[in-house]
């Protein structure tokens, strides 16, 4: 396919990520990338080789752009998404898509309106394991689904070395602006995205969140705990649960009338999905779907630049997005609820979405 030139905006420690993953996707030709902080931005060029832009400004204004790739602090999303789709480039952002429900419309509304794509992070709903657990439900391999576990306890944050995080170019792990956007919008994307395309839009989320644990580091820190019950359309129900307490898990379990698939990790994107059909019998992994498996980073098995891939993709043409704003706006909205659910809340979702498609390479 032809070249999608790109650039980035943010050069924190997830665009390391981003960096060494993209040689996964040749035909995405980076142009350059911006930092507010130059010091940043510099050290960041400098360890990757790459060129860089003055300004803001002088990137959306490069007409070689084609699509900006959104690496900023969540707290600025929102408006460098806003300029970008003004400056008609595609975007596609890191989560969340924005911090409130009436921003994120709004993008989504302003990209409609200028004829241009738009698409969020999480992407691990594009990695084999994700695609995988899909092609089993689509086929029927434990009968009707009825209820989902999830769990995404991301390990006991606050009582490990976290100021000693650094990216490969040098980038400390932001705890503080971690520790203020929260666990939830942080992470909860990572099996609500999922939970979603498998089952279509929630119909009903209860949800409870709660500061457990003091923060020495910040006054006022959001919840680092959240759980959510959801309900979908067809019938299935799932339990969301995570936080920065209690120890790491990130598994999976969907059980069926037929059976029981089970993934360990939703951040790996070859973590086996186990099928057990019952009691005592000797659970089987499930022949995985095979995407363009190349390499990941030195931290994570994600292909974080798969997700700016796709949309480029979209925009020339080739493929349909499978990752659509639509369901990311979906996903936002369950995802800002859980977040803001202390003292419990009862609610029915005011977005949705249109089923789409997998990857063409996990079959129909």
């Amino acid at each position: 396919m032809n070249r999608v030139r790109i650039a980035i905006v943010g050069c924190g420690y997830v665009a390391d990520f981003y960096l060494a993953t993209l040689p996964n996707h040749p035909f995405l030709q980076l142009t350059g990338v911006y930092d507010r902080d130059l010091r940043r931005q510099r050290e960041f060029t400098g360890y990757h080789q790459v060129d860089g832009y003055g300004s803001l400004p002088e990137l959306l204004a490069d007409p070689a752009v084609e699509l900006v790739v959104n690496l900023t602090n969540p707290s600025s999303h929102a408006e460098v998404t806003r300029l970008a789709l003004l400056a008609d480039k595609h975007v596609y952002v890191e989560k969340p898509l924005a911090m409130t429900l009436p921003e994120a419309r709004a993008l989504v509304e302003l990209a409609a309106r200028r004829g241009l794509l738009l698409g969020s992070a999480p992407c691990n709903l594009l990695g084999e394991t994700a695609q995988t657990l899909w092609r089993a439900l689509r086929e029927g391999v434990i009968g009707t689904p009825r209820l989902a576990y999830a769990e995404l306890d991301a390990g006991p944050i606050p009582r490990l070395p976290f100021e000693t995080w650094v990216s490969a170019s040098g980038a400390p792990w932001p705890y503080l602006d971690e520790f203020r956007t929260g666990c939830v919008i942080e992470h909860a994307g990572y099996y609500l995205t999922w939970l979603t395309a498998f089952f279509g839009p929630a119909v009903e989320v209860t949800a409870y969140a709660a500061a457990v644990v003091p923060n020495p580091y910040l006054e006022g820190a959001a919840p680092d705990f959240a759980t959510a019950c959801l309900r979908f359309g067809g019938g299935v129900v799932a339990r969301v649960t995570g936080g920065i307490i209690a120890p790491g898990d990130h598994s999976l379990r969907i059980v069926g009338d037929e059976g029981v698939l089970t993934v360990t990790d939703c951040g790996d994107y070859e973590s086996p999905v186990i099928l057990t059909r019952a009691a005592g019998e000797a659970p089987v992994p499930l022949v995985r779907s095979r995407g363009p498996l190349h390499g990941y980073d030195d931290v994570h098995r994600m292909d974080f630049a798969r997700g700016a891939a796709d949309l480029a993709r979209a925009a020339t043409g080739e493929t349909p997005s499978h990752l659509p704003v639509e369901h990311a706006l979906h996903v936002l909205e369950l995802t800002l609820t859980m977040a803001e659910a202390t003292g419990g809340t009862v609610m029915r979702p005011s977005t949705t979405f249109a089923p789409f498609p997998p990857m063409p390479w996990a079959g129909e």
